[in-house]
C-alpha cells in the first residue's frame, strides 16, 4: 500500500501507461488523482484503498486485446459520466468458427472541470468527438 504522495504518483504513472487496457481507468483512478492535489493531506481512505486495489487487480487481469483486421468494419462504443470519458473500438472476427466481438483499443480520460457542467447529451457528444479524434 502506498505510504505517501510520491508513491501514489509512481503507481499512477505505472498504471497510466496501461490505461488504454483498463476499462473505466479514469473513474477508478479518480480518488487517487484527487489525493495528489497540492492542497490535499495524504491519507488512505476507504475509497482510495478501494481504487488502489481495483487498479492493481485490473493491471493483472486486463481484457485480451486482439489484433485488428483492417479489412473488416469496426464498432465504437462510448460512455460519458461525471467521472470521465471512455471509448472502446470493437470488431467482430471469426475465431474457431465462432463470431467473436471484442475490444481492439480502449481509451479513457477524466473530464475537465468545465466539462462537468455539460448535460448528458453534450457529454455524450463530447465523448464521441474526442474518441473519433483520438482514434484517427
Amino acid at each position: 500500500m502506498p505510504q505517501n504522495k510520491k508513491e501514489i504518483w509512481s503507481f499512477l504513472g505505472f498504471a497510466g501507461y496501461y490505461r488504454q487496457h483498463i476499462k473505466h481507468f479514469a473513474s477508478i483512478a479518480r480518488p487517487l488523482y484527487k489525493l495528489c492535489d497540492k492542497d490535499t493531506v495524504f491519507g488512505m481512505t476507504v475509497d482510495r484503498v478501494k481504487a488502489f486495489k481495483s487498479l492493481r487487480q485490473a493491471l493483472t487481469t486486463a481484457p485480451l486485446l486482439l489484433m485488428p483486421d483492417f479489412k473488416l468494419p469496426f464498432k465504437i462504443y462510448i460512455d460519458a459520466s461525471g467521472d470521465g470519458l471512455c471509448a472502446a473500438l470493437h470488431q467482430v472476427q471469426i475465431i474457431n468458427d465462432k463470431r467473436v466481438e471484442g475490444p481492439r483499443y480502449l481509451i479513457f480520460r477524466q473530464i475537465k472541470p468545465t466539462e462537468a457542467r455539460y448535460g448528458a447529451s453534450q457529454m455524450e457528444c463530447l465523448c464521441l468527438v474526442w474518441a473519433l479524434e483520438k482514434l484517427n
